[in-house]
């Protein structure tokens, strides 16, 4: 079903909120624009598949009303790319989710499985990939582009039912739940101009100094992109913009110098100054923390680390949940220096190697290997 008009919306969003879960997907293009441009939703109920079109319909209330439907599961596979067009999109964070690739991973599937690979896990088909560059802005969509978007949720539902026997058969349908927690948090869509800077590239070699310089930059970059509605690289790369942070220009002229500017205007060189000023004059009790520098543990503590990531992969092999969801090395110096923050103290992490982590670190089990295998002593 190819919906295009304010009344099939209508109509299908109501049969579809007579049912406990619906599959979602979306197509979207963020070339182009500052927010991702949503250009399809695809929902598939137990009884019907539908292309919803949002560049044709002038009112998607009835698609926000059902986003935000308590009642209705939403199920989508790598949902947090989905989730972020919705929210902005529709003005609704989706509630109740349920991540496909997310529960996956506590079945033996790799923590980033990709929906054909899961389709194929458990439901046995599949599917083709030839429509995975199409530009989903153009008008009219072929049947076949049609047929390709059904596809990203016409098994999705047959694939949830059997993840979710599964996890309720092993007990973990509340590990999974834990773990989407985090992204099915309206928050987490929610972006702040002032943190912006932490995602530029190598901000890490700035000083605390440059950092605030970089700070009131990228604020200041993000909301001259979302006004103008142009990706962010499009009013200033991240080399140029740290180029200004460690050259700090007083001046226009200054500024002018840093290859890379010629496209701003007068007005936004302006305020882009203003910006680095204000980053220049930051109180010190006020500059950004020094960046995390990659950690590589005492030479005391890297046998350890690696005895305990071992532990972890040995978990993993046995319960079939993904080793990168369970710790990274990183996540294990964490709870050697502090472990009554880490996540392994808590939730289903505790559950599932909690305990054995301590034993190991207290000595009271140790590993050794049988038949060309790790097992606990």
């Amino acid at each position: 079903m190819y919906i295009s008009t304010n009344e099939d919306l209508v109509a299908f969003c109501k049969r579809a909120r007579a049912f406990f879960a619906i599959a979602i997907d979306t197509e979207f293009l963020r070339e182009k624009t500052y927010h991702a441009k949503l250009c399809l939703v695809q929902i598939a109920t137990p009884d019907e598949c539908a292309v919803i079109d949002p560049l044709m319909i002038d009112d998607l209330k009835p698609l926000a009303d059902l986003m935000a439907d308590v009642d209705t599961l939403k199920v989508f596979h790598a949902c947090s790319q989905d989730m972020e067009v919705l929210v902005h999109a529709l003005g609704v964070c989706p509630a109740p989710i349920f991540d496909t690739q997310i529960a996956a991973a506590f079945l033996g599937e790799r923590a980033q499985c990709s929906y054909h690979n899961l389709v194929h896990a458990f439901c046995g088909v599949s599917l083709p990939k030839t429509e995975s560059l199409t530009d989903w802005s153009r008008r009219p969509l072929t049947p076949r582009q049609v047929e390709y978007a059904l596809d990203d949720v016409r098994y999705l539902i047959d694939a949830y039912h059997v993840i979710e026997s599964k996890l309720h058969s092993l007990g973990r349908m509340a590990w999974v739940r834990d773990e989407i927690r985090a992204i099915a948090n309206p928050a987490h869509y929610k972006s702040d101009p002032r943190a912006a800077y932490k995602r530029v590239k190598r901000v890490n070699a700035c000083t605390r100094r440059q950092l605030a310089v970089a700070r009131e930059l990228a604020a200041w970059r993000e909301h001259r992109a979302e006004a103008r509605d142009v990706p962010r690289k499009w009013v200033m790369s991240d080399e140029v913009l740290l180029a200004l942070c460690r050259r700090a220009p007083q001046t226009a002229e200054d500024f002018r110098c840093v290859r890379g500017t010629e496209q701003l205007s007068q007005r936004d060189v302006e305020v882009a100054l203003g910006a680095i000023a204000r980053g220049c004059k930051c109180p010190a009790d006020n500059l950004p923390p020094a960046p995390r520098a990659h950690r590589t543990p005492a030479p005391e503590l890297e046998s350890v680390i690696d005895l305990m990531y071992a532990l972890i992969r040995l978990v993993s092999e046995r319960s079939g949940v993904a080793t990168s969801l369970i710790a990274s090395r990183d996540g294990l110096l964490d709870y050697v220096e502090h472990p009554e923050r880490s996540p392994l103290r808590e939730g289903w992490r505790f559950e599932l190697v909690g305990t054995l982590i301590d034993d190991l670190l207290k000595g009271n089990i140790g590993l050794t290997v049988k038949d060309g295998a790790l097992e606990i002593l």
